[in-house]
């Protein structure tokens, strides 16, 4: 029998994961009762605070494992009609949530939302005006097979003003249609706001009043007439007005950053910054980077032990809070970087001068500064504050290479050093269960004076792409890590964290049986079992080309990571606590980290968290359509570049079976085109695994990763679609 000291002897403190599983476990043993956040650490036996718990709640109500019944009192499950109280609730029963509108090809859309577990479907005659992108409240309710449906209701926020399209010539009014295929909506022009355009014409157009009692459509007026021989400008233009990207910014905003910027000059005292001018410090970017947000320096102590300084580009000192010119580095929220061309978030003479970390110029930064052992790279010391550098030299990421190779060169001697240590934090995170799979990235050569692509191919990751990279976590785990020392014996400071959430189980499901198919056991009984299986993929994948087709799969299964004042960790890193600090040239995020930051160094200073939440969901929205807009560009220069090799034939693998066809990308350029069944010499039966087709009469099989020969039939540029012809099978 325990003893009354050992029945109040506080339990253990677990991280967000464990506490999650172990408070979803508990109300689903006991599905019937309802209990707060302290009934709950009492009945795990957990020795975390209230806030722990609170967090963990928000996240299972958040995904509909966990229903709060009443303010403060949480029961397992939805409880009646499958309801999310986050919602509210109409007089017929039915729920009203928020979210943002994915329009989809038929002209349907489907509601994305934190307050729903499964996307709400949205047929086009109940759209009530609203087009890709809006923040709209939606009346949720039930729906066919029992997939949630139903209408909008209001209109909260207009996410797009300016659209790209074709004009057409009225006798009374004209019409604009964007071009986009997610924005099916007609803009009524009248003849004063045309500036004089043609019917056929491609146009920029700016949205004066939106749909209402008092207008049938939208109403808008041209601002620019496109030139129809520059087929790449035009569309590029569209890629970014079409997802809510402003092209210029405002006069005002401008004068704000040129003003800012003066001032600058090298070898001023800077009295309240730490000095790094005589300290060795480079700068390692791609080749047409023109926006140097780091750097690193190092150099030996006294004493023997190694200093490692990552500085990033202290931004927040030019760009004052509540100016225009911030207003509108908000709106945006992030630079956007397109196949040609990149809309940065910040005016040029910020983001490529005074705030560049320029070659030989000194330069303001915010910087993280670690002291290491020598003998086992263990950190003894770190340092987080405001500093002063002067970069002695730019490489380029393959010309630090060649160094790194070549044993010798230019800062030979502090690449390689860096090297070594990166290479040993790098093994110690995995170790720890950091997940190695990545999106791929692609490299278009342009033709310099058509801009058409001439080669495209995936782009090779190198060791000093690695070096940069694991500094730069070092350096974002560091000051969010910071911040929660700060607040362990205060209440909590509101921050900027980097969070990723564990992966979709219902989709590791799917990826376990479809790899299992191809010969590989993915383990998922416990979160380090999925790591450790995941990774093991990725390694395998690495020699086996047929499991290569597993990585976009497994990538899908990720929760996407987000910005947020609830720090639930970042599963993909392994860490339990993480921001982004070091990139504020490009990212309103790192602003914002840098700002409370700044703050909290030499005192304690707590921003509005309701606001700063606010924040955090918008610029990870921006971030997510920055995203499409870049997967947009690269679709549309593959398009071009396959354009051109129309009749020509190349290998592939199958990427996708559906019951009309395949799927299959191509091997050097990564093209991806669809061959339809009716275009082939037999008719295919798609298997119930759906990962292979049979041939009716001779019996051929065509599986989920095999190797096939193709022909290109066409590349549509309006549908951006490539049709191909089944030449045969290669042998593997």
């Amino acid at each position: 029998m325990k003893t009354n000291n050992e029945k109040n002897k506080p339990g253990k403190k677990h991280h967000f994961d464990a506490l999650k599983e172990l408070t979803a476990g508990h109300l689903k043993k006991n599905p019937r009762k309802s209990y707060s956040a302290r009934q709950l650490l009492k009945a795990i036996q957990a020795g975390n605070d209230k806030s722990d718990i609170e967090q963990v709640l928000s996240r299972l109500v958040q995904t509909r494992r966990v229903t709060e019944v009443r303010k403060g009192q949480f029961q397992y499950g939805q409880g009646s009609g499958n309801r999310s109280s986050r919602g509210k609730t109409s007089g017929n029963g039915d729920i009203a949530i928020e979210g943002r509108l994915e329009v989809i090809r038929s002209g349907a859309a489907y509601l994305l939302s934190d307050q729903s577990a499964q996307d709400v479907y949205i047929p086009a005659k109940y759209l009530q005006g609203a087009i890709h992108g809006d923040i709209v409240k939606v009346q949720v309710e039930g729906g066919r097979k029992k997939r949630p449906e139903g209408r909008v209701v209001q209109i909260l926020k207009r996410e797009t003003h300016y659209f790209v399209g074709t004009f057409h010539h009225r006798r009374n009014i004209h019409i604009v249609y964007p071009d986009s295929e997610h924005h099916r909506l007609e803009i009524h022009v009248r003849n004063q706001d045309s500036m004089d355009a043609r019917d056929g014409d491609k146009v920029i157009v700016h949205i004066l009043a939106w749909r209402d009692e008092a207008h049938r459509f939208p109403t808008g007026k041209v601002t620019q007439v496109l030139r129809a021989d520059a087929l790449i400008d035009n569309e590029m233009m569209g890629t970014l007005i079409n997802h809510g990207f402003p092209l210029v910014f405002s006069d005002e905003a401008l004068e704000i950053a040129r003003k800012a910027a003066e001032g600058m000059q090298d070898g001023l005292a800077w009295p309240d910054r730490r000095d790094f001018r005589q300290v060795t410090t480079f700068t390692i970017d791609p080749l047409t980077a023109k926006d140097f947000d780091d750097a690193i320096s190092f150099q030996r102590l006294d004493n023997g032990h190694l200093e490692i300084g990552i500085h990033i580009a202290d931004a927040s000192h030019y760009l004052e809070e509540g100016t225009v010119l911030d207003k509108e580095a908000y709106a945006k929220s992030t630079s956007v970087y397109l196949v040609d061309r990149a809309l940065p978030m910040l005016p040029e003479v910020l983001s490529s001068d005074i705030c560049s970390l320029n070659p030989l110029c000194d330069r303001l930064t915010f910087s993280v500064v670690f002291t290491l052992d020598p003998s086992h790279y263990k950190i003894t010391g770190t340092w987080i504050g405001k500093s002063v550098i002067h970069s002695n030299h730019r490489f380029v990421y393959e010309d630090a290479q060649e160094v790194l190779d070549r044993g010798d060169g230019i800062f030979h001697e502090e690449l390689n050093l860096l090297n070594k240590i990166a290479v040993h934090f790098r093994k110690k995170r995995f170790a720890e269960g950091s997940i190695g799979f990545e999106s791929p990235e692609y490299r278009f050569d342009l033709d310099p004076v058509s801009g058409k692509p001439v080669s495209v191919r995936e782009k090779t990751r190198i060791d000093t792409h690695i070096l940069v990279e694991e500094y730069m976590l070092m350096a974002n785990r560091a000051v969010a890590e910071f911040i929660n020392n700060k607040e362990k014996s205060q209440d909590s400071i509101p921050f900027v964290y980097r969070v990723h959430d564990l992966p979709d189980l219902d989709k590791l499901s799917d990826l376990a049986l479809f790899a299992k198919e191809m010969g590989f056991e993915l383990r998922m009984n416990t979160p380090k079992e999925i790591t450790r299986s995941l990774n093991a993929l990725y390694e395998a994948s690495a020699t086996n080309d047929s499991l290569k087709i597993l990585q976009p799969l497994a990538i899908r299964t990720m929760a996407k990571a987000e910005y947020s004042t609830n720090n639930i960790g970042h599963y993909g890193l392994a860490f339990d606590l993480y921001s982004h600090f070091t990139s504020p040239i490009r990212r309103y995020s790192d602003i914002l980290a840098h700002r409370i930051l700044a703050k909290n160094l030499n005192q304690t200073f707590r921003t509005d968290k309701k606001r700063l939440e606010e924040q955090c969901k918008y610029i990870s929205n921006q971030e997510r359509k920055a995203m499409e807009a870049e997967r947009d560009s690269v679709k549309f220069f593959q398009l071009l570049y396959i354009a051109d090799h129309v009749g020509q034939e190349f290998t592939g693998k199958i990427s996708g079976l559906i019951e009309r066809g395949i799927f299959t990308e191509l091997d050097d350029n990564h093209v991806e085109g669809f061959i339809a069944f009716e275009e082939m010499d037999e008719p295919f039966i798609l298997a119930a695994s759906r990962l292979k087709v049979i041939g009716r009469r001779s019996g051929t099989v065509l599986s989920m990763g095999d190797r096939i020969k193709v022909r290109i039939e066409s590349a549509e540029l309006s549908s951006k679609r490539v049709q191909m012809a089944f030449v045969g099978k290669v042998s593997q």
